[in-house]
């Protein structure tokens, strides 16, 4: 079998597998969010935490709520790294530096995983399993919750109720996520991932000196890091690690992971707001955009120019031969497409133009089909904002879902695209600019530009993935990829939480003969098209300084 064949084979089989999940996980996860009882075991954690799960919220409680929460959890995050170095079960390893603790636990907490330093050598068993893990959950979580108050908002009419921020996160993390990992994790385990609390152990000589490899709880870590579409590997090889991801049954697995939520939760969209259909023309757009993706990058890396390419059969360069090009293509596109970030092969190694794909993935907001809940909420501002196009076009107030898209609701959105290309580019400028920084860069010229613009996209855009050429463990990288990645996960979330509650004020639009009718394949186009050229007019100037430039001098 040709690898060409293998990767085909290998895109129809995640297909079938996401489109066989679909419908019952999508259906389960509307019934979770708008379900009125309470687990034996939830009504305990409010009590604990003394919240009240049946008090509704406005827009501004529950961005309270989530603010409040993440805080505490990048204190509690930062605090236990510090503190490492006297804590039981930590390999010895010492405590982390102030910079970098304050990174990674900015990192873990906003669902980017964004890692400056070797996992296998810097953070033991406490801090990957009590911190690091269960940010991946809680984290992914605050995403769904988020992603739900904003679909109450286009569902729900004259109230300023968008449900209660407490009782959906619990029941996204208990009834959602945590089964969904174990059950992950089992699999993993089955088939190869390692599962316990070992310590360092010497495998043997390498090149003159030894060989040491420390054991871990990966594959109930990596269940969370791909369901959670989270990213941070237990090594700092991530997903190329054969501990982490041995064989390429795991590899498929995982990639059907990290998109089975997000696909999924377009039907969730739909049962919630009442129309199927509405949820199908979102699933539509993603899936558009991600298959095409895919098909591109598999060019690039299949069809690249040079006769050492072509008699290799692909551009293999920093891909694992257990994979070969095609799943690692498909893999590539869907960890930058998602908010996940973890990577079985290293970016900065695909070809200048596959590069500049994955760069392009992040660029977009990540809505095809996104982070778990970023990815929905993110979309659902590029409808409205379709919408808008569309009302501008023809003359009419536009409407999406019977609610009015109105002058407020377009400052929000606009506010929503405008706040992450502010980031990568304002500080990707910076960081050229200053005489320190470029000494990260690995490479010169357009490689190297493409590496620093990478770390700003990746971290703005909470996806965490690296290109694998940058020294980002540096105070200034440590700092300003934190303060990227705060602003780039909360500040959208206002955005997204004040836009759910003024359309949850708004009395239902009626349906009339002009009404755009949101649900058509002709609206799936005009979202796709306006997803595209909004990106392409901010970002085009940067990619062309960096994978566009490099892309077309090779």
């Amino acid at each position: 079998m040709g690898p060409v064949l293998a990767g085909v084979l290998q895109l129809l089989a995640l297909i079938a597998a996401l489109a066989l999940a679909y419908i019952p996980l999508g259906n389960y996860m509307a019934r979770v969010y708008s379900s009125d009882k309470h687990w034996r075991v939830e009504k305990w954690v409010y009590k604990g935490i003394g919240a009240n799960p049946d008090a509704g919220m406005t827009w501004s409680a529950y961005v309270r709520g989530v603010l409040a929460f993440s805080a505490v959890g990048v204190l509690f995050l930062y605090l236990l790294m510090r503190l490492q170095g006297v804590l039981p079960g930590s390999l010895d390893f010492s405590s982390v530096n102030p910079a970098q603790s304050f990174n990674t636990a900015v990192s873990f907490v906003t669902n980017t995983n964004w890692q400056s330093y070797y996992g296998e050598q810097t953070m033991g068993h406490v801090v990957q399993t009590a911190g690091l893990a269960v940010q991946n959950f809680v984290s992914a979580a605050v995403g769904m919750a988020v992603a739900v108050a904003l679909v109450r908002g286009f569902a729900r009419s004259r109230t300023g109720d968008l449900g209660n921020f407490w009782s959906d996160l619990v029941r996204g993390t208990l009834r959602i996520l945590v089964p969904a990992a174990a059950i992950a994790a089992v699999v993993l385990v089955a088939c190869g991932v390692i599962q316990n609390f070992s310590g360092i152990h010497e495998v043997g000589q390498f090149m003159g000196g030894s060989q040491q490899w420390n054991g871990g709880a990966v594959a109930s870590q990596e269940a969370i890091k791909e369901i959670g579409t989270n990213g941070g590997g237990y090594f700092n090889a991530n997903s190329a690690h054969p501990f982490e991801n041995p064989t390429p049954f795991t590899n498929l697995f995982e990639i059907f992971l990290l998109l089975v939520i997000p696909f999924s939760l377009t039907r969730t969209f739909g049962v919630m707001v009442g129309s199927v259909k509405q949820g199908y023309a979102i699933l539509a757009t993603m899936f558009t955009i991600w298959l095409g993706f895919v098909a591109l990058m598999m060019w690039t890396e299949f069809a690249h120019h040079g006769p050492a390419l072509q008699a290799a059969g692909g551009a293999y360069e920093g891909k694992e031969v257990r994979f070969g090009v095609g799943a690692s293509s498909i893999f590539a596109v869907s960890t930058t497409l998602t908010s996940t970030g973890a990577v079985d092969s290293f970016h900065s190694s695909f070809t200048g133009l596959g590069g500049g794909i994955t760069m392009l993935g992040m660029m977009l907001g990540e809505i095809a089909p996104g982070g778990v809940g970023s990815g929905l909420y993110g979309m659902l501002i590029m409808a409205v904002i379709a919408v808008f196009i569309a009302g501008l076009m023809v003359g009419r107030t536009p409407e999406y879902l019977g609610k009015k898209i109105g002058t407020r609701e377009m400052k929000l959105a606009a506010c929503y695209i405008l706040i992450t290309p502010a980031l990568v580019l304002v500080f990707t400028a910076v960081s050229m600019a200053l005489p320190t920084p470029p000494h990260s860069m690995l490479n010169s010229g357009a490689h190297g530009f493409s590496e620093v613009l990478y770390a700003f996209t990746s971290a703005s855009n909470n996806n965490g993935s690296a290109f694998a050429g940058l020294n980002a463990n540096t105070d200034w990288f440590n700092t300003m990829t934190g303060l990227a990645m705060l602003l780039g996960r909360f500040l959208p979330m206002v955005f997204v939480l004040a836009l759910a509650g003024s359309l949850a004020e708004q009395k239902p639009v009626p349906v009339t003969a002009g009404t755009l009718r949101t649900e058509k394949p002709l609206f799936t186009g005009l979202l796709v098209g306006a997803i595209l050229i909004i990106t392409g007019l901010t970002y085009f100037p940067a990619l062309a300084l960096g994978p566009l430039a490099e892309g077309l001098a090779s």
